[in-house]
């Protein structure tokens, strides 16, 4: 059991026989009586975004992930395909189950399959990836103001801001969990 006062951001959880996730929480101390748990929750199975409050001490079930180590291999319409490390098996997923990871998946990126009582219920990137910029625009000689950024079209489609030094045709590496640039590769 998992109580209200433990909630982070990620931790998987049931409620209602629904299985959900903490995509951001805030925690509210009233005047008088017990703090209220504010939470924006994702059902893992449809994908459906909610807000919820609860109770301090409130307690329910907290869900065991697995991660079993896949490769991504391709899509082919709304599946995408991945590989399991261990047993070579290809597991198919809907563009639901991939939608937090489709900015940054790659073929032949390596992956962890989520899986909750031996089904598979969503993907997790690395927390870096090197990814090729497709298309930005060239920084301006002389525009060196400190932090200036300027946005980035990668090679997967997803827009990060970059800094005004990095060109088309660069690898930069991307935090998977924040969307931000990190480096030049």
């Amino acid at each position: 059991m998992i109580e209200t006062n433990d909630f982070r951001v990620g931790t998987v959880f049931e409620m209602d026989g629904r299985l959900l996730t903490i995509l951001d929480i805030q925690h509210i101390k009233l005047a008088r009586g017990s703090a209220v748990i504010k939470a924006k929750l994702r059902n893992v199975e449809d994908g459906t975004i909610f807000e919820q409050s609860f109770r301090s001490g409130d307690k329910y079930r907290e869900a065991r992930i697995e991660k079993t180590e896949a490769t991504y291999l391709y899509s082919e319409g709304d599946l995408f395909h991945f590989m399991d490390a261990t047993t070579f098996e290809q597991i198919p997923l809907s563009r639901e189950q991939v939608a937090d990871v489709l900015p940054f998946l790659k073929e032949g990126n390596s992956v962890n399959l989520l899986r909750y009582e031996d089904r598979v219920i969503g993907v997790e990137l690395p927390i870096t990836v090197e990814l090729e910029v497709r298309e930005t625009e060239p920084g301006v000689r002389g525009d060196t103001v400190s932090g200036a950024t300027k946005p980035a079209t990668l090679e997967t489609g997803a827009v990060v801001q970059v800094p005004l030094f990095v060109n088309q045709g660069d690898r930069i590496r991307v935090d998977t969990r924040t969307r931000a640039y990190i480096e030049r590769v």
